[in-house]
């Protein structure tokens, strides 16, 4: 029986698409080419959502890799690029839906420290039941550890938690800590029916 929901933020919830940053700040197909791979490709790119480095430390690391004449690009796209976190269209909603249910709202999100930016432009955090961030806890999906943590930091059983997020690596991950799992494929009409399906089950 499902009573808590775990979802991914960026593309579940959020928008994460770096063209917007790419297509505002930079005048070139190859300056986009460029810093499309230096830093959304980049090693650095991981190291800020596993909290190795802060989000405002990836500029001086990615410039060594980048042509000088593209800097000032760059370090736009760097400050940035979470102006493309816009709402998943229908995510509010269903956050809605789920809490009328009754149900336990989570969010899992491999993010950099931005994320404290960002996000609450969305919803407030204590609008959830519980929070987990990447770079706080310096773990990522789709290892093992970082559903653990989840689910013993709030004390949750896996069995009861539906898993949502995009990335099919993220929902075998979860499935593999033994929580349901299902991709998320801008479709919360399907979701909100599954759901529905197993609170009639209950009744019944």
């Amino acid at each position: 029986m499902i009573r808590n929901v775990i979802l991914d933020m960026g593309n579940v919830l959020l928008t994460f698409d770096p063209e917007v940053s790419l297509n505002l700040y930079c005048d070139s197909e190859q300056a986009k080419d460029i810093i499309r791979r230096e830093l959304f490709w980049g090693p650095e790119w991981v190291m800020g959502d596993r909290g190795d480095i802060p989000d405002k430390g990836r500029f001086d690391l990615v410039k060594q890799r980048v042509p000088e004449q593209y800097w000032d690009a760059l370090k736009k796209c760097c400050d940035n690029w979470y102006i493309c976190m816009n709402p998943v269209e229908g995510a509010a909603e269903f956050c809605s839906f789920v809490r009328e249910r009754g149900l336990g709202i989570y969010i899992l999100s491999n993010a950099s420290d931005a994320f404290y930016t960002y996000f609450p432009k969305f919803l407030p955090l204590n609008y959830f039941d519980g929070v987990v961030v990447s770079a706080d806890i310096h773990m990522l999906k789709p290892d093992r550890e970082i559903y653990d943590y989840i689910v013993n930091k709030y004390h949750l059983c896996p069995d009861e938690c539906l898993f949502i997020d995009d990335m099919p690596q993220n929902v075998e991950g979860a499935r593999r800590a033994g929580l349901h799992a299902i991709r998320f494929e801008n479709d919360y009409a399907l979701i909100k029916q599954l759901l529905l399906i197993q609170s009639e089950q209950k009744s019944t």
